[in-house]
């Protein structure tokens, strides 16, 4: 009897190390790490640690309306950026985003239409649930009111409702963004020098640095999770942060002009609305590509829904 309850045993178990996936040990943070993108950071020589990354509170509170005031404290805008993750049964759908102080010009704005405080843009990853890590199939970047879809080479992905944008490029294995100046509007890294031949360059690190100049090429940005403990999600009815929801409150330029990923939205991708790219990522991504081979829509896990 014992022989074949222990036959019976061994048996569940492989049947059990077929089925588990090979990813269950894989945390988010991890994950994100994984994937972080070596980012790109145009900057203007005019003022260029107004092109620093840092965080929501970098100047030790949650008020949004003062962040444009603060922001000279250059010491203090150490690079970070936000990550969350979503998952269906084939695929973890990972945002990162890139905060910025002020939305700005070099040029005045009496009349606030250019510029705004506080601006957060950034990038969602589709990423196959196989083994280990995944793999890496197409990102969405958020560039002001417009999104742009781009696949890695020997992704099966093609263009679908939207238009496939280019191809984007991997360093080190991660994804190559890059954001422009002043507006931080952020696309795929095309491969080329910075406008003007000055730019920041940040990787994933266990801490943020900060720029020793306008041209650093090697500066480290921390990961910060959306969904922590009185994070940014946690604080969405805040109103010392958000004006309204996924929309940040500023009083410099134009005013509660920027907004979080849940409050993120391209003009003109039809029925994909504002938020989906946080709230409904899935269903962006069956949207917005084709050819996409087994691909789920029902989610096992997203906290913005």
């Amino acid at each position: 009897m014992k022989t074949i309850r222990a036959s019976l045993l061994a048996v569940a178990l492989f049947t059990a190390s077929l089925t588990a996936p090979a990813h269950a040990a894989v945390s988010d943070h991890d994950l994100a790490f994984h994937w972080a993108p070596v980012h790109h950071q145009d900057t203007d020589s005019s003022d260029h640690d107004a092109d620093y990354l840092s965080t929501v509170d970098f100047d030790g509170d949650w008020k949004t309306r003062d962040n444009w005031e603060n922001q000279p404290q250059t010491a203090k805008l150490t690079g970070a950026a936000y990550y969350s993750v979503a998952e269906t049964a084939t695929h973890w759908f990972i945002i990162y985003a890139f905060y910025h102080p002020r939305d700005w010009d070099d040029q005045p704005d009496p009349f606030g239409t250019r510029t705004h405080e506080n601006d957060l843009e950034g990038v969602l990853l589709a990423v196959r649930r196989d083994t280990g890590f995944g793999t890496l199939e197409a990102a969405v970047t958020v560039a002001h009111s417009d999104f742009y879809s781009y696949v890695p080479a020997g992704s099966p992905y093609r263009t679908g409702a939207e238009t496939v944008d280019g191809t984007l490029l991997l360093v080190d294995g991660r994804p190559a963004t890059w954001q422009e100046a002043k507006g931080h509007g952020l696309y795929r890294w095309d491969g080329k020098e910075f406008p003007g031949g000055d730019g920041v360059v940040y990787r994933p690190a266990a801490t943020g640095g900060v720029p020793t100049s306008g041209n650093d090429r090697n500066v480290g940005y921390r990961l910060v999770d959306v969904l922590e403990p009185d994070g940014l999600w946690a604080r969405r009815g805040n109103a010392e942060t958000f004006a309204s929801f996924g929309t940040f409150r500023g009083d410099n330029g134009k005013a509660n002009a920027a907004h979080a990923p849940w409050g993120w939205d391209d003009k003109d991708d039809g029925p994909i609305y504002r938020g989906y790219l946080a709230t409904d990522p899935a269903l962006l991504v069956d949207r917005y590509f084709s050819n996409k081979g087994d691909f789920s829509l029902t989610y096992t896990r997203n906290a913005f829904r």
